[in-house]
């Protein structure tokens, strides 16, 4: 009841304010989803906005599933109702910008007081432009990294892995940890897991020197059937296939590699900086981060989300208000805390509200460190339906079902309409 009459009594506050400085109060929506430490950053984001202005009300609207959040998503869009403001990775803005549903906010950008593009990482700014437009403002970047179990590591008289690491070292490690616990003959411990889809396939893709597609900057089609390409694919299937060293299908199914790192009995976990706010409840056991491991050359993925406007906003000077505050540095405070993202702007990145000792992962920097080598998939209006396609064929392989020669060729043939399609 008291925290019920706090919120009441804050609201009241908000709403007297407004009224005494002669303003009428604008109402923005803005969707967001993720886990409850997440929820928890955007309410104290949201809060901390309407206290600076109070004459625009913010409406939050929170979906926990990932997946829902984009089903909602396309349909507000669809039926011409979407959110005010929502976060959208850069992966998927393509489709958005060409059925003319975002609002372009280099404009914005441009005349923006608070913001200034060059404080951002380049990598982040670049990845939101598509067509010569900038349609979002980055809220974060990450690169791929490996979370490893310190204490397994340690038992089993491994070295924490090394900066520059390489694949033998990785398989190495990750035999060692693979193990049957009990002596039944099942594996009860895992030495790593990875998700089988072509996000998590492209960064050893291009280590390996091939590349996803024939053209980064004008792709007219997959390239998973060049040689390159076949040869860094066979070695992330046979992790599987021939090493037994991540779960089969069966094993998959019945427990998530994630909730296995969880459980501590799985030593290694491939994931973006999404996952830290989830493992630092973990209490039974150590764990830190370290960069890929690398083979001909070094090459990490960009995972970032951005703040987009729908083009449908009624009141599109307090939407980008909220998303000006959001991405300034006290707006991305707010959120860094939770420990989810890698903040876009260089200043709050150097941060200890980022690189905080004190709390899992350690290494934090190396999220930083893998930016030079840092690259993209590419932004086309039907790159989300190139991956689904792609990534059933390549879980098909990833699980002994057909070969990788039979998975890429087919990927290349059934994604292939998709590269013309909106362009």
């Amino acid at each position: 009841m008291r925290r019920l009459f706090l919120c009441l009594l804050f609201l009241l506050l908000l709403a007297t304010s407004a009224a005494c400085s002669g303003r009428q109060q604008t109402a923005v929506s803005f969707m967001v989803f993720g886990d409850p430490a997440e929820l928890a950053a955007y309410e104290k984001l949201v809060a901390a906005f309407m206290a600076v202005h109070p004459e625009i009300v913010v409406e939050l609207r929170h979906v926990p599933s990932q997946g829902e959040y984009r089903r909602q998503l396309a349909a507000g869009f669809a039926a011409g109702a979407p959110p005010d403001v929502m976060l959208l990775n850069y992966r998927r803005i393509g489709a958005f910008a060409v059925d003319g549903v975002l609002e372009p906010l280099g404009p914005y950008l441009a005349k923006s007081e608070i913001l200034n593009e060059a404080d951002f990482y380049h990598e982040a700014i670049t990845a939101f432009n598509f067509r010569d437009q900038l349609w979002c403002i980055p809220q974060n970047l990450s690169s791929l990294v490996v979370y490893y179990n310190q204490d397994l590591f340690a038992a089993a008289g491994l070295q924490p892995p090394a900066a520059d690491w390489t694949w033998s070292d990785f398989l190495t490690a990750a035999r060692t940890l693979t193990r049957d616990v009990d002596g039944d003959g099942r594996i009860d411990q895992y030495g790593a897991g990875i998700e089988p889809s072509l996000y998590r396939l492209a960064p050893f893709i291009w280590q390996n020197g091939g590349d996803v597609v024939d053209d980064p900057a004008q792709p007219t089609r997959l390239a998973l059937d060049s040689p390159a390409v076949l040869e860094a694919f066979t070695w992330f299937v046979n992790l599987q296939v021939q090493e037994g060293v991540v779960p089969d299908a069966v094993a998959e199914s019945a427990i998530s590699s994630e909730n296995r790192f969880l459980q501590g009995t799985l030593a290694m976990y491939f994931n973006s900086r999404r996952g830290v706010p989830t493992y630092r409840t973990i209490s039974d056991f150590r764990w830190d981060v370290a960069p890929l491991p690398r083979f001909r050359q070094a090459a990490g993925i960009l995972h970032s989300d951005g703040y987009c406007m729908a083009a449908a906003t009624r009141n599109k000077e307090a939407a980008w208000t909220f998303i000006e505050y959001a991405n300034s540095a006290a707006g991305q405070r707010l959120v860094a805390e939770t420990g989810r993202t890698v903040p876009s702007l260089r200043q709050v990145a150097a941060e200890p509200v980022f690189l905080e000792p004190t709390l899992p992962p350690q290494n934090s920097r190396v999220f930083l460190d893998t930016l030079p080598v840092m690259r993209q998939v590419p932004t086309i209006a039907q790159w989300v339906a190139v991956e689904e396609t792609a990534n059933r064929e390549i879980e098909r392989a990833f699980y002994g079902q057909i070969s990788v020669a039979e998975a890429a060729a087919t990927a290349v043939q059934l994604t292939q309409s998709f590269f013309s399609e909106g362009q």
